[in-house]
């Protein structure tokens, strides 16, 4: 398998499983990951927030870990990374904000590099105006905006465990989705897991 370069979009209060168990996937199967964060450098860290679904209208936050900027953001660009991971939590909210971020997700995604979000990150993808025309899912929180951006919803089933592919596009719902969201987003990558 051909070693990938991946990049991966991080701010303070990313879903801690969101960031950290695909970080490893993806290192553990022979890929590099480089994770940045706006405003920050290699070497410095994120906060992170780890959300449950413990029986409330919505899900619950605990305080995660600290999760480590591997690369500085101001020196990345999409040219240089085979595939983009946006994770969820609340970094989204606050990074889709920054006019950098959208256009990396922009390259991307023009390039037709596979792009993997999960959870809240599909908010990136709706500022960077990426979902139109193209079916995806997100928290359900998240339905409307993907909705109004001219997205077409891809339902979330009963234990948010499905992920949907469209074009170079593989999104879902969040952590539980993690098996079938890694395994697409692979084949879209075009990597081989060795028996």
């Amino acid at each position: 398998m051909a070693v990938k370069k991946i990049l991966m979009l991080v701010g303070d209060f990313v879903e801690d499983y969101e960031a950290m168990v695909p970080f490893q996937m993806l290192v553990m199967v022979g890929h590099r990951v480089d994770t940045v964060c706006p405003g920050k450098k290699a070497g410095e860290t994120v906060r992170t927030a780890v959300h449950d679904f413990e029986g409330d209208q919505t899900y619950s936050e605990k305080p995660g870990h600290n999760f480590a900027i591997t690369a500085d953001f101001d020196a990345v660009s999409a040219d240089q990374y085979d595939a983009l991971v946006i994770p969820g939590g609340r970094a989204p909210e606050y990074i889709r904000l920054d006019p950098k971020v959208l256009e990396i997700v922009r390259g991307f995604n023009s390039a037709k590099k596979p792009i993997a979000a999960i959870c809240h990150g599909q908010q990136v993808l709706v500022a960077a105006g990426v979902v139109e025309g193209r079916t995806c899912t997100a928290y359900p929180a998240v339905k409307p905006d993907v909705e109004r951006a001219g997205g077409t919803w891809g339902e979330v089933n009963e234990t948010f465990s499905n992920a949907y592919v469209d074009g170079n596009l593989v999104t879902a719902a969040a952590w539980p989705g993690h098996p079938e969201w890694m395994r697409k987003f692979l084949k879209v990558l075009g990597s081989t897991i060795e028996p």
